[in-house]
């Protein structure tokens, strides 16, 4: 049975859809924020689901959350595990390793659910160990982080 969904009158797949979240993700690998943008659907909702974090609303706000650490970071690394794709929901199994700008690094494995709209990422949810990543990151990058407020990105 195929899964299929609407995107302006035209039938988006199941594979068309995690040909979306895949290049999401790999521009943020890049850190190539206009290409990350132009996979989100106007109305996206970004949330670490395993913090406090209200989330973000948005693309612009998606964006400008994310920058708050990958502002500091060298490069960020994906390893997909898996990626499973039925109708508008694509999850992904993946570990990140982070490199800051000063050297350090950190790495996480991560399960992302991704639901689809209109061909774009219309909720991007993480699930993680905050813990865990957390316990790994830098203490000036801590600090750093501290000061931003969810305000910023609602």
């Amino acid at each position: 049975m195929t899964v299929e969904t609407r995107h302006r009158g035209y039938i988006m797949s199941a594979s068309e859809n995690k040909a979306t979240v895949v290049k999401m993700w790999q521009a943020l690998s890049e850190m190539d924020w206009e290409t990350m943008k132009s996979c989100m659907h106007p109305d996206i909702f970004y949330q670490d689901i395993p913090t406090d974090d209200p989330g973000a609303h948005g693309p612009e706000n998606t964006i400008k959350r994310l920058g708050t650490a990958f502002n500091h970071l060298e490069k960020q690394e994906q390893i997909t595990h898996h990626i499973v794709a039925e109708g508008d929901t694509v999850f992904l199994d993946h570990t990140e390793k982070w490199t800051f700008k000063s050297g350090e690094t950190a790495e996480h494995h991560f399960a992302t659910m991704h639901e689809m709209k209109d061909g774009k990422v219309y909720r991007w949810s993480d699930f993680w160990d905050v813990n865990k990543f957390i316990g790994q990151f830098p203490d000036w990058f801590l600090e750093v982080m501290a000061e931003s407020s969810a305000d910023e990105f609602s």
